[in-house]
């Protein structure tokens, strides 16, 4: 026999071989014979995310993506045990977030305007089909329930270094762990119907603890302890004799082709199946959708690139934020020049050059190269006056905005002054170009490009009208899970 191909999405096993899949992706689990499952999603949670109500309030784009993931892993899950196999679902701790719900309102009017977004709570416990309810709680002292429990096996090798992380309760919900004492359930075994696999809800192994790890002298790396890897096969052995005592109790013939006839259809088979045939055809028409929508969120956060990009899709986003200030803007290119940019209107013309550094200020070189695009634009005879040079840099472009160094170097700042050149900062450049591409201000948008024209060295725009908005987060409580 093959040998068992084994999925670990979210949870890390020491020094096993199985295939390690984040969270966060969209793998199919019916590649695998086997799945273990951690709901953890700290993941989503992202560098932005507030706190409502004692509770982590994710982002739009995390809220957005979080809600697509679990619809997602809910799918894969329940399609694996229709399709014959078993998942083993690690009960970690429920985490009850908040998330957007796109649903945004206004109040009042210039710089009173508020902005209320409204959110509604969701739980990583949503990835579990059906529908199970879990109380946070924390132990150890556990016990198996009943005679014959298809958990001993296992629960001999792990019930020791095992722990509830939550209590269990539901319609469906077969117990086969509880607490030692109050006989609360943190261990189940859940059956669906017409589906030949298993979904068993087991208490938590923590392979994340201290003594499980230890930091190299040599090269500061983390690695597994010798217990570590000593307990993480163990683990996976036990997963895996669990997984065959399971098929072998609840395995069944494969059907034959020739049962799809017309004639082997029963009545309210041929009913429901009408009835799914209906039910594609709208996930069809809304999978449409759905890419229709992700295709205008692609367009629509174009601008976003200021902040994360270098090379052309850079180039691309600055010259459509310099077109939203009133400039218009072109690139030149010919068989001896190219310059990234070319901005004027009527308070000026001028020449551009765009950087991006993934982890590094903006430096000298490339106003060097904007100094030599500049002479070589006035040395053609259409040109009558010298260019103003603007260098756009995007430093430290991999890491979060607000925790990025000085843009610029020293020895940049320095020849910048000399030469009259402005420096704009793509994350100053973002916060202009998000406000306008909102609202038509033709004075405000006069005022930026007033200040870039006339600013030698770093430009600070002017403060945008939206800055003193406050924006205040309510809870949707009509949609309150």
């Amino acid at each position: 026999m093959s040998k068992r191909t084994v999925a670990s999405v979210g949870y890390h096993i020491p020094d096993v071989d199985v295939e390690d899949i984040s969270i966060k992706s969209k793998a199919s689990l019916l590649d695998y014979d086997v799945v273990i499952f951690d709901p953890s999603i700290y993941h989503f949670y992202g560098y932005s995310y507030g706190d409502y109500l004692g509770k982590p309030c994710l982002d739009d784009h995390n809220s957005f993506s979080l809600g697509e993931h679990i619809e997602h892993w809910k799918r894969e899950i329940l399609d694996s045990i229709k399709a014959g196999k078993n998942v083993f679902f690690m009960l970690n701790k429920e985490q009850e977030v908040y998330v957007a719900t796109g649903e945004k309102t206004y109040s009042g009017t210039g710089r009173n305007r508020q902005t209320t977004k409204h959110v509604t709570s969701t739980s990583n416990y949503r990835i579990v089909p059906g529908a199970v309810k879990v109380t946070n709680a924390a132990g150890s002292n556990m016990v198996l329930v009943g005679k014959d429990n298809v958990l001993a096996p296992y629960w001999s090798a792990l019930g020791k270094i095992s722990e509830f992380r939550v209590l269990l309760e539901g319609d469906g919900v077969k117990p086969i762990v509880q607490t030692k004492t109050g006989e609360k359930i943190v261990g189940a075994h859940l059956r669906y119907k017409n589906a030949d696999g298993n979904l068993l809800l087991l208490p938590y192994v923590d392979f994340e603890r201290k003594e499980y790890s230890f930091q190299s002298e040599e090269d500061k790396q983390y690695y597994w302890t010798e217990e570590a890897g000593t307990l993480g096969k163990s683990f996976l052995s036990s997963i895996l004799a669990l997984d065959k005592i399971l098929r072998s109790t609840g395995e069944l013939s494969a059907k034959p082709d020739w049962l799809t006839q017309n004639k082997y259809i029963l009545p309210k088979e041929e009913e429901v199946r009408n009835n799914l045939i209906a039910v594609e055809s709208e996930i069809e028409r809304l999978h449409q959708k759905k890419d229709e929508l992700l295709h205008r969120i692609e367009e629509e956060s174009f601008l976003k690139r200021l902040l994360y990009e270098n090379g052309k899709p850079l180039e691309g986003a600055i010259r459509l934020s310099l077109e939203l200030m009133g400039f218009t803007v072109s690139q030149f290119e010919n068989d001896e020049s190219e310059f990234d940019v070319v901005f004027e209107s009527s308070e000026g013309r001028l020449i551009g050059e765009a950087e991006g550094k993934d982890n590094k200020a903006i430096n000298i070189g490339k106003l060097r190269q904007l100094e030599m695009n500049i002479h070589e634009d006035y040395e053609r005879d259409e040109v009558q006056n010298i260019a103003k040079g603007a260098l756009i840099g995007n430093a430290y472009r991999l890491t979060e905005p607000s925790e990025r160094e000085d843009f610029f170097t020293d020895k940049c700042l320095t020849a910048a002054n000399r030469s009259g050149t402005a420096l704009i900062r793509t994350i100053d450049l973002f916060t202009v170009a998000r406000y306008l591409s909102a609202t038509t201000n033709e004075e405000f948008a006069s005022k930026c490009r007033k200040t870039i024209i006339e600013t030698v060295g770093v430009v600070v725009f002017p403060e945008t009208p939206e800055s003193t908005e406050a924006t205040q987060i309510e809870c949707d409580s009509a949609r309150l899970r």
